[in-house]
Parts: structure tokens; sequence; C-alpha cells
């Protein structure tokens, strides 16, 4: 659809006043308690006209419909007893729209919606919905049904390739939005940037809601394979200033931006794009005209958080949802009718936590044939294991489950390379403690036991590194432990994630051994870093297996990013693990693992 203003109002404005007849009057503000000070009289001397809605907002949903954990099998618990799901939001998205008037309400994502679990990945890849007469995605179904109004895109909707999501985009009946996601060609936007809804008052002057949509500039690095020379993704905030003025003058009234952008300004991937992944703080800062954020990508929870613009010196009220629809956000906007025209009097945030209510069973009754096709596809048996294998102690010990994922990308980067002019190279491979709860049982072993090592959708590739590099690589990765003095006491619960550190941003390397000396000081906690039993030559080339979004500069690790591509594919390392298990048919640590790193102190091993 060619992005020109015309075909923006004119789609949107027939979509929010159809929207808006819907139900009955709209409550004036006195009604619903938010009173407001510092307003004088109305014309005439009457009292002021008074309007109130609310945005509802959910993101990184991740493929969660229903309340359930498709690894164990059963329905999705937490330590903290959160519940997840669409289904779960839907029944909370008509407890508001029940109490608030529905023509009073918006619905909204901030993005990173079709991948994330099992239902996502099999209509991504086993029954696809690119496919002639394909079926329609489940997140899409769900989310029609439940009435949403847009959705930004996050970086995750890029991860089965261009043309997949927009056979996602053209199955949904509201628009994905992201301002920042631009044709590489012609720099115009790739996708609808906004949105403007109308919502009708009982005052006879209808409220322009615009909600501007930003995904997250990161992509670039992560789904480079997928993007490079298609698309491109500059800053949010560079493209905010942009369009919010721009939206303001089209008689925005009220303008909402949904951002897949954490809030704290950092960037997991250093200085290899020039613009801030965790940028919504930044974005309220420093934009004028915006009155909320709804925030993604972060998978935190903010209630609310109130930013002053520097601008203005107005509050630009900020919320992020946690994750897979364990709450849902709403803003509460408050307005007045002053001098001819809507002005936004207060807003406020808070969250609903979807544990609190039932799946909605029109939700669940609609996607049962496909979460049904799902349980069976994940529970196929692919083999057995003669011992049981766990996560638990993989953050801090080398353990057998992680080197299965070395050995299996070790292996098949030999035997790719193999015949070649880097055959005779030495493969080194790296994994991360994905989940710390990820298990291989004792006996048979199915598909979800596989799959669960690798939630991720990442892919294999081969890169060329020196033992020098090899050892800068091992010392930032090292940087996950704190920093614990010989003879002080470990405590598991606090030694790993130093520095905020996610557990996929540490890495273990086989086919070579060493020891991190956690007593001393990062940047100098690799010991000992052998091959073969020498001391590693600082000259010698390896072979590095690593996932796509390590060797495209996630999580900034040094030098891998710049290092020779020798190979890549465009298998999940997920699925080369499957069918592995599925060829070998016999899971057995014998065969695969050893001790081939430890954490010491001073020589001694803490473990």
């Amino acid at each position: 659809m060619p992005l020109d203003r015309r075909t923006f109002l004119g789609t949107s404005a027939a979509a929010g006043a159809s929207a808006a007849l819907v139900g009955g009057l709209a409550v004036p503000a006195e009604a619903t308690g938010h009173g407001h000070g510092g307003h004088g009289q109305g014309d005439h001397g009457r009292p002021p006209q008074r309007y109130s809605f609310t945005v509802m907002g959910t993101t990184d949903m991740h493929g969660n419909v229903f309340n359930w954990d498709y690894f164990t099998d059963k329905e999705y618990d937490d330590a903290a007893h959160n519940d997840v799901g669409l289904a779960k939001i839907s029944t909370l998205v008509d407890q508001v729209r029940r109490e608030k008037g529905r023509h009073n309400t918006l619905l909204i994502d901030a993005g990173d919606t079709i991948q994330g679990t099992q239902l996502s990945y099999y209509y991504a890849k086993i029954d696809p919905i690119t496919a002639k007469r394909g079926p329609v995605h489940p997140m899409a179904q769900a989310m029609n049904a439940i009435g949403y109004d847009a959705a930004a895109l996050g970086n995750h909707e890029f991860n089965y390739g261009i043309p997949l999501l927009r056979k996602f985009e053209e199955q949904l009946r509201f628009p994905l939005l992201g301002a920042n996601a631009l044709d590489a060609k012609t720099l115009k936007p790739a996708f609808q940037p906004y949105v403007i809804k109308k919502l009708r008052t009982p005052h006879g002057h209808e409220v322009r809601v615009a909600v501007l949509g930003l995904t997250n500039p990161g992509i670039a690095i992560w789904d480079r394979a997928n993007v490079q020379g298609k698309m491109t993704f500059p800053g949010l905030e560079e493209q905010a200033a942009t369009w919010v003025p721009k939206l303001r003058s089209m008689g925005a009234d009220v303008v909402i931006v949904s951002a897949h952008s954490g809030t704290d300004g950092t960037s997991s991937y250093g200085d290899q794009v020039p613009y801030v992944e965790n940028a919504a703080t930044l974005v309220a800062e420093r934009v004028p005209g915006i009155d909320a954020i709804l925030v993604g990508h972060a998978h935190v929870e903010i209630p609310e958080r109130r930013v002053v613009n520097k601008k203005t010196g107005k509050d630009v009220v900020l919320s992020e949802p946690l994750l897979w629809g364990q709450r849902l956000t709403l803003f509460d906007i408050d307005l007045v009718w002053e001098r001819g025209s809507w002005q936004v009097a207060r807003v406020g945030s808070r969250l609903l936590n979807s544990n609190t209510v039932a799946e909605d069973p029109k939700i669940t009754r609609m996607l049962a044939d496909e979460h049904r096709k799902v349980v069976a596809y994940v529970n196929q048996v692919i083999g057995t294991a003669t011992v049981a294998m766990t996560t638990v102690d993989a953050p801090w010990k080398d353990e057998p489950i992680i080197d299965l994922i070395n050995h299996v990308q070790t292996e098949t980067v030999k035997a790719a390379l193999a015949g070649g002019e880097w055959a005779a190279l030495p493969v080194l491979s790296q994994a991360s403690c994905f989940s710390r709860t990820a298990k291989i049982p004792a006996g048979e072993v199915t598909l979800k036991d596989a799959a669960g090592l690798y939630p991720f959708e990442n892919t294999l590739e081969a890169r060329l590194v020196t033992g020098a590099q090899l050892k800068e690589y091992l010392e930032f990765s090292a940087a996950y432990y704190v920093q614990t003095a010989a003879g002080a006491p470990v405590d598991t619960s606090k030694l790993t994630n130093a520095g905020n550190t996610p557990d996929y941003n540490y890495d273990v390397v086989s086919g070579v051994t060493y020891e991190i000396d956690i007593a001393k000081p990062v940047g100098a906690r690799i010991t000992d870093l052998r091959f073969e039993g020498a001391a590693v030559d600082p000259a010698a080339r390896f072979v590095l297996a690593v996932n796509n979004y390590r060797a495209s500069g996630g999580g900034n690790f040094p030098h891998v990013a710049t290092a020779q591509q020798l190979w890549a594919n465009s298998d999940e390392i997920r699925n080369t693990i499957i069918e592995w298990v599925r060829s070998a048919g016999t899971v057995d640590p014998a065969q695969f693992a050893s001790v081939d790193w430890k954490l010491t102190r001073e020589g001694t091993p803490v473990f």
C-alpha cells in the first residue's frame, strides 16, 4: 500500500470510526474518579468538557496463545505462579472493555509476536503459513479475534525471513507498525509507520489518537542474513523526531508510541550500530509531543515510569507489561476540552496480572486443533539416552548437556568443511546455557527434550579465529562471573550474571581446555588455555562453530563478527540437534562429554 497521508488517514479513520460507534455513551472523567485540578470553567462559564479513555498494551508475546509450556508438556508455571498467553489476555481485555465501554478503549502491542514457542515454530517451519493454501498463523487468529488496533514490529518478527513476516502481516486485521523499518533502496517506510484512531465522545468532538510504531535497530545485526540489502533500521529517537510533529500537525490529540526497545539506554551490540538498542527513555526525554510509550523488548515489568521531556518539561508515561502475556498494561488518559481542542490533563498507567483470570474459551476453542497438532509434534520419540542430563549446574560447571550442543555443532562444521581448504584446521565450538531447566531424561528422548536445549532460532556458522583472539573471546565471556576472592564463600545464586549479563551471553568453548580464575579481575581470568595438551599459540588458527546471533555481533563479543566466515547454513541449530539424536539413536555422554573448563581461584578448583 503506498504510504501517503490520505491512505493512512482514510484507512485508520474508517477503522477508528467503526470501533468508536460500538457501545453506549462515553463516561465523563468525573464519573471515573479522575478529578483534575487547575482547570477553569469552560466556554461561557460552563464546566469544562472532559473525556477519559484507556489504551491497553501487551508486548513480547513470543508465540504464546495458551497457558502452556510445550517443552514441559504441561500448564505454564514459574516461581511467582505467573500465567501466559493471549487466551488469558483476552479475558482481561474483555473485563476492561466491559468496565470502560469498548468504544473508550484501544488495544496495542509492542512486538516480538511470531517467535518463541513450538506453536509459532510449527506454523513457520512445519506447516508454514507461507505455503500455498497454508494456514492462518495462530497469533494472527487470536489477535484478530481479541480485536487489536495496532502492533509494533519486534526484532524476532524477522527471524523466519521477510516473506513469512509479510504473510503474517497480510493475515492481520490491524496494521503492523514500524516507522524505523525502511526499504534499503528507497529509504521509505517498509511498513505502515502509524495509525490514527478516532474515538467518539459524548460532547461531539472526536479524539484523534495516533499510535506510532518503532522497532529495534539491532535487527540489522541479529537478522543480518534476512534483512541485509532489503531493509535498514535507523534509530528510534531520530524517527520519532520526524514522525511525532507530523502526527501533531495532522491533528492528533494524543500520541502514543509503541516501541520495541527497553528503557535503560544500553546496547548489547556495542557500537556496531550507531543507534541505541534500549532507547525508550531517550525518546521520552528528547522528542516533544509524546504522551505515553508502551515499552517492549527488555522483558522487564514497569507498571508506570514518568520521564520528564527536556524540551517541554511535561511528563511522558512509560509502561512495560511482563512478557508472554503475563501482564496487561493500562494507560488511563484523561482529556479536557480547552480553547477549541482536546488537551491531555492526566496520564497514568498500571498493570493487570493474567494469573487472576481464566483463559477465554473463545480463544482456546478456536485454536484447539492447532494446539493438539503441536503437542503431538513435540512429543514424538526421537531416541534414547543412557543417563539423565540437566542444565541445573551448567552456568558454573562443564556439563554433558552443553557438551552435546558443542559436539553436534563441531561434527556439523567438520562435515561441511571436509575436503575443502579449511578441512585441516581444528574445529572449536561455542555454546551457552540458554535455559537452566533444560533436561534430557534417561530412557526415551522426545523432540521437545532435544528442542529444549536450544529455544532460539539460531543457525550455525564457521568463523576463522586465532589463538590470541580466542583468549580475548573467552576473557570477554568470563566477565559473566562475579569476582570472588580466594577463601571467600561461594554462593551460586550470586556468582553469575555479573553486570546483568544474561545466561545466553556466557559462552563456553569446546575443543580446548582452560580455567577461569574468578578471584581475578575481568580481563585477566583465563589461565592454562591449551589445545591437545599444549599451550595455545597466539598465532594458531582455529575454526569456531558459532551461532549466527553471536557471529553477527549479538552480545558484542570481540573478533567474531569481523572474522572471516568459512561456512554457514540456514537450518536452526535446534533442528540439527534433533536430527543428530534421531540418526544416533542413543545419546551417551561417554561418547562426547569431557570436562574442558572449570572455575578456579589461585589454581584451586571452586567445585
